[in-house]
């Protein structure tokens, strides 16, 4: 089965929930008007990667937020994968968000690998995977610096993940994560990935857009520049005959 992906890189709403919302309304219009089924769109989106109020805007799974997201997936009649700050008590996680074309919650993922110090003070770690049916096949949630890691992706590819959506904010100068990391971690585990990045500035951070959509056997199907983009890209059916063969031929060398 050809899948119909579709990815947003915008700049940060900043903090700023109705911003966000003025951004995903359109985008998930035309991605569905383009025959998309699912849109993936940037890290901690609600309420903004670099808010300094992310603790303060953090919102819980299933409120008045989530609802309103679902209602605009099913007038769209697409998918929507975002990333958002999520309050579970007293903790605060930088989470993504799953919904189908009938605002349904297909996944909730929180991160595992926390980047750097800003991040580690603001959030709790996630501790586990995410793996889900999507259009008859498996997919997961990652986000941001978790695609950077090997072993996570070969974890999901073990469990049969053909396709991962990246909710990222990946800023400069790393602007060899969309370009040359992403690529390679599809093509060295035969999944699909999706990497929607921001764009701009942000407070004293700017991103490195390149937001990209990474086939199966390596191949870049689709690649943002530096500015506001909507990308969309068939899928194709992976090729046993292209597909790494990494896991089955690994060769473990100790000493």
């Amino acid at each position: 089965m050809i899948h119909r992906l579709a990815l947003l890189q915008c700049l940060s709403p900043a903090g700023e929930a109705e911003a966000a919302f003025a951004l995903l309304a359109p985008a998930l219009n035309a991605a569905s008007a383009a025959g998309a089924q699912m849109l993936v769109a940037p890290e901690a989106l609600l309420p903004g990667y670099n808010s300094p109020r992310i603790a303060e805007l953090a919102q819980a799974q299933g409120g008045a937020w989530q609802q309103r997201l679902a209602q605009i997936c099913r007038k769209a009649g697409c998918g929507l994968t975002l990333g958002y700050g999520e309050r579970a008590g007293d903790d605060v996680y930088n989470a993504a968000l799953c919904l189908d074309a009938q605002g349904q919650v297909l996944a909730n993922y929180r991160k595992i690998q926390l980047y750097g110090a800003r991040e580690a003070g603001l959030y709790r770690a996630g501790d586990s995977y995410c793996v889900f049916d999507f259009m008859g096949e498996k997919a997961a949630l990652l986000i941001c610096y978790d695609v950077e890691f090997a072993p996570h992706i070969a974890a999901l590819a073990a469990r049969g993940v053909s396709t991962i959506f990246v909710p990222t904010a990946n800023m400069l100068p790393f602007t060899h994560v969309a370009a040359a990391t992403v690529p390679a971690m599809a093509a060295n585990h035969g999944v699909t990935i999706v990497y929607a990045n921001f764009c701009g500035s942000e407070g004293d951070l700017t991103y490195a857009g390149g937001s990209v959509i990474a086939g199966p056997h390596g191949e870049v199907l689709a690649q943002a520049g530096q500015t506001a983009s909507l990308l969309i890209a068939d899928i194709p059916p992976r090729d046993p005959a292209r597909l790494t063969s990494q896991s089955r031929d690994y060769r473990p060398i100790s000493g």
